[in-house]
Parts: structure tokens; sequence; C-alpha cells
């Protein structure tokens, strides 16, 4: 872990990790396993391009994975039993 963009990609990866661990312990998971692939070959992508100098298309990438996150994912959204 050298650069930032190890740092912050790991960080948005575990992120994910514990938003799909979270919504798996469920009784009915609102997401399919499938939907996190993107953002999480995205990190990797986004890494490796940080690495390799390509800064713009990293960041670029990472604000992309980002956004997928937020309006796809909706990690702030309220579970559908939270009255129950």
């Amino acid at each position: 872990m050298e650069t930032v963009y190890d740092w912050v990609t790991v960080a948005v990866f575990v992120g994910l990790a514990v938003l799909f661990l979270q919504r798996s312990s469920e009784e009915h998971p609102r997401d399919e396993i499938y939907h996190y692939a993107p953002p999480a070959i995205g990190c990797a992508v986004a890494n490796y391009l940080g690495n390799e100098g390509y800064m713009f298309a990293a960041v670029l990438l990472i604000v992309g994975i980002l956004a997928y996150i937020y309006y796809i994912l909706k990690p702030f959204a309220a579970s559908d039993n939270a009255d129950r």
C-alpha cells in the first residue's frame, strides 16, 4: 500500500464488502451478488490505472464507482422491514 490509489480503492472495497455482508444477512436481501461485481472490479481497475500514472482516468473511475454505489446499491436507504 504505497499510493493514494491503493488506500482509496481498498477503503471503497472494504465499505462495499461491509454493505454486502450487512445486506446478505437480511431475511430478504435487496440485492443480488452480481450487483456488487462492477464496483469491485472497478476498484481493481482504478487502482491499476492510478498506479500506472493514469491519474485522470483513475479518479474519474473512482467517482463513477462511488456514484454506482450511491445510486444503484443505495447504501443509505432504509430497510423495507424497518418498521416491523
